[in-house]
C-alpha cells in the first residue's frame, strides 16, 4: 500500500477547575464553537460537543502527527484564556480524559454526548467519569 489511511476520532472530557459551574450559556455554545477552531488549527475537526456547567465532552477527530496530550493542552490552555476574558475568572481541573472511538460506535458516543443534560439528572459527573474509565478498563485515582 503506497497510501497512508487513519481516522482518528476521540472522546474528550475534562472538567472545570475543583468541579465549579463556571460554563453557561450563552457563552458555552460559544466555547464549544471555540474548541472547534482550536482543532481545525491543527488539522482536526469538532464532530460533537456537550456537557454541564463543570464540565465538557468532545468528540474530535485528530490528525495523527498530534499527539493527544499535545491536542488537549492546546484546548485547554487556549479555552482556559478564552474564558478569563469573558468571565473575569476560569480554570480547568489538571487531569483529562482521552478515549479512543471506532467509526461504528460515532452514533452511540455522539447521542451520549448530546444527551447530558438528560443523563445528569439522575448521575454525578464525577460518577459519569469514574463509569467511563471503568468501561475502557482504566483503574480509579480517587
Amino acid at each position: 500500500m503506497s497510501d497512508t489511511y487513519t481516522k482518528l476520532q476521540y472522546h474528550l472530557v475534562f472538567s472545570t477547575k475543583n468541579r465549579g459551574a463556571l460554563i453557561h450559556p450563552p457563552l458555552r455554545d460559544e466555547l464549544y464553537a471555540y474548541f472547534g477552531g482550536i482543532l481545525r488549527g491543527q488539522g482536526g475537526i469538532l464532530l460533537v460537543a456537550g456537557g454541564m456547567p463543570d464540565h465538557v465532552h468532545l468528540l474530535a477527530g485528530i490528525r495523527p502527527n498530534t499527539a493527544i496530550a499535545k491536542m488537549l493542552q492546546l484546548l485547554k490552555t487556549n479555552s482556559s484564556k478564552w474564558m478569563n476574558e469573558r468571565t473575569g475568572w476560569f480554570a480547568w481541573q489538571v487531569g483529562y480524559g482521552a478515549f479512543s472511538v471506532s467509526e461504528s460506535k460515532v452514533p452511540e458516543v455522539r447521542s451520549y454526548i448530546l444527551g447530558q443534560e438528560e443523563h445528569h439528572r439522575t448521575i454525578s459527573s464525577e460518577e459519569e467519569f469514574q463509569t467511563l474509565l471503568r468501561r475502557h478498563g482504566l483503574s480509579i485515582n480517587e
